[in-house]
């Protein structure tokens, strides 16, 4: 994955990726590598920073990983205490400013996986709805009650689906009422 599809993927994608195929997920790596210790020396953080940057470089999903930490708001500026996508603390604090309207958006998209499935629904009711009932089934034509049975049976689903999926945002909302 490059950083580029990265940015442009959904959290779910992007930690399903790391889950699946991280070099650091193996069994014979410590997840202690990639953070400093509270009393760790300098020059030793320096040698297993090293290390973990070295392995980061590999990875097959280091922008997805990269990408995960921006999104989390990782790193800070003024510590030097951790490793994440191929970048330290600093180097995601740095990133995270020069790109933060980008990642404002990503975050929020994130956020609204319910708007894309009423999307998504939406258009199928659409399509649903209008679709034309005029079939032939091996060279037979259906009769058009038949079709449209079977035409308003998916149509009403797809309706309970939305009302279903809206009811449940606005619950939230703090909606007592659907308008």
């Amino acid at each position: 994955m490059t950083s580029t599809q990265a940015r442009h993927t959904r959290r779910a994608v992007l930690q399903a990726a790391v889950d699946a195929y991280a070099r650091c997920r193996g069994a014979d790596i410590d997840v202690d590598l990639f953070f400093r210790g509270d009393a760790e020396q300098h020059t030793t953080w320096q040698a297993r920073r090293t290390e973990a940057l070295r392995l980061c470089a590999g990875c097959p999903v280091r922008a997805a990983c990269e990408e995960l930490a921006l999104r989390d708001g990782e790193g800070r500026a003024d510590r030097d205490d951790m490793v994440r996508g191929g970048r330290t603390g600093a180097g995601l604090a740095a990133a995270r400013t020069a790109q933060a309207v980008r990642l404002a958006a990503a975050v929020d998209a994130d956020r609204d996986t319910e708007g894309r499935l009423l999307d998504r629904l939406t258009v199928e009711l659409s399509v649903a709805a209008t679709a034309d009932t005029d079939r032939t089934v091996h060279g037979r034509r259906v009769p058009p009650a038949q079709v449209l049975e079977q035409q308003n049976t998916r149509v009403r689903a797809l309706a309970a689906q939305i009302a279903q999926v809206r009811t449940a945002r606005r619950a939230r909302a703090g909606w007592g009422v659907a308008a």
